[in-house]
């Protein structure tokens, strides 16, 4: 079976963990070889919503292709073959400003109903749907992503992952850190609290490392980190590089994931492949990957946040060989097993 794959991701800017989705998910499914993968490529400077409305058909038909496979929520509303959209989150329903225009809506809402078969990362995205999932006889689909084999609880060889610390000017105290917490919708502040608070009580000092890009959220939470008196304990270094990532995930003391929304959380996955504790909001879709290795919390509770820290802090090096164990469960094969079985069963 020929099916097209919208690859625009991996040529346009987008977030890191959803290129990180895609070029994983399609490299194993090349490797598998079940599907016969073709890669559908924006031309430069192609404006994509006509694109993916008007060239993503042709190329169906003129290939012959089965239909198109896309990792966003966009796709092609007519033409020949079938059609797979994924969805990621629908932020609206948690009160997130981010990705909830009307374009987003209208995707994630009366326009599902042109697709074939919808793709989420966790059962908490397909609960915000409120559609049946297809085990019920629905077509929402539930395919968690992976983890890449990068992310380990050691080294490759030759690898000192300290040198990191010093590419970036950090402290060897124990880190706390939110990787691209440079957006409202990744509540930072909740950690800066919880922070503030366990300086309140004496307990060990930690350090929040804020990774991203400088931007408005960032500056107004940086405001924040001056009122709570904790400037000394953040840094913000910018955009981490790829390869120093996983050895920064080793490094850290605790991986906080407090997002008022998150399609799946791919850092939760990537920090427990490191043997590093993560804290989640109960009931989240962070919660459902971390499973029972997370520590589960309510954001909004500076004391819960405060215990979860000084408890990640104080049992980091137990928990260093356990916690792979959970991220072990999510191998990129079962990504492309999953999107397999949905064109099995579009035929």
């Amino acid at each position: 079976m020929r099916v097209g794959f919208d690859t625009s991701v991996l040529a346009r800017p987008h977030p890191p963990g959803l290129v990180r989705v895609v070029a994983e998910s399609l490299a194993e499914l090349e490797r598998r070889g079940a599907i016969d993968v073709v890669r559908l490529i924006p031309p430069e400077g192609a404006k994509l919503a006509r694109w993916r409305q008007t060239e993503l058909p042709r190329a169906v038909r003129r290939a012959g292709l089965a239909g198109v496979h896309s990792f966003v929520s966009a796709f092609p509303l007519r033409g020949p073959g079938k059609r797979v959209q994924t969805i990621h989150e629908l932020p609206w329903k948690h009160g997130v400003r981010e990705n909830a225009d009307l374009r987003h809506r209208l995707w994630a809402g009366p326009l599902t109903v042109r697709a074939d078969a919808i793709v989420t990362g966790t059962r908490a995205v397909a609960r915000d749907l409120g559609k049946p999932l297809a085990e019920e006889g629905g077509k929402v689909h539930v395919v968690p992503w992976g983890v890449g084999r990068s992310f380990a609880e050691e080294p490759a060889p030759g690898t000192v992952d300290e040198v990191v610390l010093a590419r970036y000017r950090l402290p060897e105290r124990p880190l706390v850190l939110c990787l691209g917490a440079v957006r409202a919708k990744k509540n930072l502040a909740a950690v800066l609290r919880g922070v503030a608070r366990l300086a309140e009580r004496g307990g060990e000092t930690v350090h929040v490392v804020v990774t991203g890009a400088d931007t408005p959220d960032l500056r107004r939470d940086l405001g924040l980190v001056a009122r709570l008196g904790i400037s000394g304990q953040v840094s913000t270094p910018g955009v981490i590089e790829e390869a120093d990532l996983p050895g920064l995930l080793r490094l850290a003391a605790v991986v906080p994931v407090l997002s008022r929304s998150e399609g799946f959380g791919l850092p939760v996955l990537e920090a427990l492949a490191c043997g590093t504790p993560v804290i989640v909001p109960t009931g989240s879709a962070q919660a459902e990957v971390a499973g029972e290795a997370g520590f589960r919390v309510d954001p909004d509770d500076a004391d819960a946040v405060a215990d979860a820290l000084a408890r990640a802090v104080r049992e980091r090096e137990e928990l260093r060989y356990v916690l792979p164990e959970r991220a072990r469960r999510f191998p990129w094969s079962r990504t492309a097993e999953g999107i397999e079985r949905i064109w099995e069963a579009l035929g």
